[in-house]
């Protein structure tokens, strides 16, 4: 059974889903969540195999719950649900490790055949679209002044967290311990005047930093 979590703030969206992916013999709904709040604890208490995830909550933003579940479990996969298709929501999904997104459009059978892809460690990102999306990351000009006020090792901290890492994952890389990751990472944010990781890394590809989604 492929054991499936919703995020959405609307629960006739939820409802709908739920039935839907209810009538499916290899598919289970194992919990829902109308915020960010709960569905980081909730997801957590429940360890589902997809979290599908709206990107808009009342209380933050689904790209910062996947950034989240995806640093506490790599094993959980998180499938973005957003009506908006373009270069944002690529970025997005692409910064916060989700195996894909799909638009709220999708028919039922798209969906259900994306979570089992999904499911079955399969990524929805087009590796074309993907690779354009880092190499934009290493390769634009740095325009906004605030990232000149960065020293050289957290320019390279937030690349690497353009590039989907976790603190953990960057403490591998630059042979650091996750502590000192976290430390570098929250002085880059007070100096770019951000609270969340999501927002640097969307900064650093040059799109707004409100633009999470």
């Amino acid at each position: 059974m492929i054991r499936v979590f919703l995020v959405d703030d609307h629960e006739i969206v939820r409802r709908g889903i739920a039935e839907l992916l209810g009538a499916e013999p290899d598919i289970e709904v194992i919990g829902e969540a109308s915020t960010a709040a709960q569905a980081r604890s909730r997801i957590a208490a429940t360890r589902p195999d997809v979290v599908l995830l709206d990107v808009r909550l009342p209380d933050g933003s689904g790209i910062d719950v996947c950034r989240d579940v995806r640093s506490q479990n790599p094993l959980v996969k998180c499938l973005i649900f957003t009506a908006y298709d373009d270069d944002d929501a690529l970025s997005a999904a692409v910064i916060a490790g989700a195996s894909g997104y799909v638009l709220k459009d999708i028919r039922g059978s798209g969906l259900v055949d994306s979570l089992r892809r999904v499911a079955a460690g399969h990524s929805l990102l087009d590796p074309v679209l993907t690779r354009k999306v880092i190499e934009r990351i290493h390769t634009r000009n740095d325009t906004d002044p605030r990232l000149g006020s960065l020293t050289a090792r957290e320019t390279q901290i937030l690349t690497l967290i353009a590039a989907g890492l976790t603190n953990r994952e960057i403490g591998t890389e630059l042979t650091l311990a996750e502590k000192t990751v976290k430390n570098y990472v929250s002085g880059l944010l007070a100096k770019l005047g951000l609270h969340r990781r999501t927002q640097a890394a969307i900064l650093h590809l040059g799109s707004h930093p409100a633009a999470d989604g």
